[in-house]
């Protein structure tokens, strides 16, 4: 766009050199936050899916067990409690 005015027009294409200049940095430092963030994520040892439902169906699986057992010691302490 050109004006009359060279000065407007030096000032035009100054900013718009910097937005391009934004624009990259502002790539930059996102790249660099993911790389980060990748980092911090890969040391943390998280599980992947597939093992989080084996551990999940593991752990429902344990409650469920737990719950029978309860019921099964609720029953014998009566049992014992008639006895004595």
């Amino acid at each position: 766009m050109q004006t009359r005015n060279p000065l407007l027009d030096d000032l035009a294409k100054v900013a718009a050199g910097a937005a391009g200049a934004l624009s990259g940095v502002r790539e930059e430092v996102e790249a660099r936050i993911r790389d980060q963030l990748a980092k911090i994520l890969d040391g943390m040892h998280l599980p992947n899916r597939e093992e989080f439902e084996v551990v999940r169906a593991m752990a429902v699986a344990a409650r469920e067990e737990n719950e029978a057992l309860k019921a099964r010691i609720a029953e014998l302490e009566a049992r014992l409690a008639k006895l004595g």
